[in-house]
């Protein structure tokens, strides 16, 4: 079992505020690469790929099952951000978006994020 898969196998939601919400609020310092009234991108730190951005929601949606349908235009902005970053970062060979949701997705921060890889060949099947 990987780092990873440990990590969200453990991970649990919280009420009080994430890591994300810390990079949204600016009290924890990230590579922001894209920002507007919705939502915020920055590089990953622990990068999987040699492009590795989070795409987040500033609303707090906790994992992509507790989306509700008022989230459907937000939801909607985080591709469309994330398409825009990808194109942006130079990603014209193309990428990849992933969403972990609960522990079996190896979600580790219960905070909605897109990861977008990209930069290499990518694997498939994924997992």
């Amino acid at each position: 079992m990987s780092d990873e898969v440990q990590k969200a196998q453990a991970a649990k939601p919280v009420p009080g505020p994430t890591i994300f919400d810390k990079i949204i609020d600016k009290s924890i310092p990230a590579d922001i690469i894209y920002e507007d009234e919705q939502c915020l991108a920055f590089r990953d730190i622990n990068a999987q790929a040699p492009v590795h951005f989070l795409v987040i929601p500033k609303k707090r949606i906790g994992a992509l099952s507790e989306a509700e349908d008022a989230d459907e235009k937000l939801l909607g902005h985080l591709m469309l951000v994330a398409k825009k970053t990808a194109a942006q970062e130079k990603l014209e060979k193309g990428f990849r978006l992933v969403i972990n949701n609960g522990p079996d997705g190896a979600q580790s921060v219960y905070h909605l994020h897109l990861h977008v890889l990209g930069g290499r060949q990518m694997g498939w099947p994924p997992g």
